[in-house]
């Protein structure tokens, strides 16, 4: 079982930054993509930034710019900086990270999530 522990949500007033820290434990199989995902009250969870183990990441349009996402993969943890935050980035924000194990079986797992509120 692989748990991920989140850390970093809080509240920012808008042009401010926070960053994000997710860290996994378990068991890790590599090539992995660790991830950020957020949820506004009532809208569907969206994919914010992905990066895979092996080095390519990736951005939703609405972060770009402004958002970044690094890795440690020696201690299996992914970071989301993000700058110059806007009241439409309030959500939770929620880890995940992805593998296939040497059967070839897929893994998907989630952090509990924390809050992100962005206003004056």
């Amino acid at each position: 079982q692989v748990q991920l522990v989140e850390s970093g949500g809080g509240l920012v007033q808008p042009g401010g930054s926070l960053r994000l820290s997710c860290e996994a434990s378990g068991s890790i199989f590599s090539p992995n993509n660790m991830g950020w995902y957020r949820q506004a009250a009532g809208k569907q969870r969206e994919m914010v930034a992905t990066a895979i183990s092996t080095g390519p990441t990736n951005y939703a349009d609405s972060v770009k710019g402004r958002f970044t996402i690094s890795r440690d993969n020696a201690k299996n943890t992914v970071y989301l900086q993000m700058n110059n935050l806007n009241p439409e980035d309030t959500a939770v924000y929620y880890c995940n990270i992805k593998y296939l194990d040497d059967g070839a079986h897929g893994h998907d797992y989630w952090g509990q999530g924390t809050q992100v509120t962005v206003s004056s």
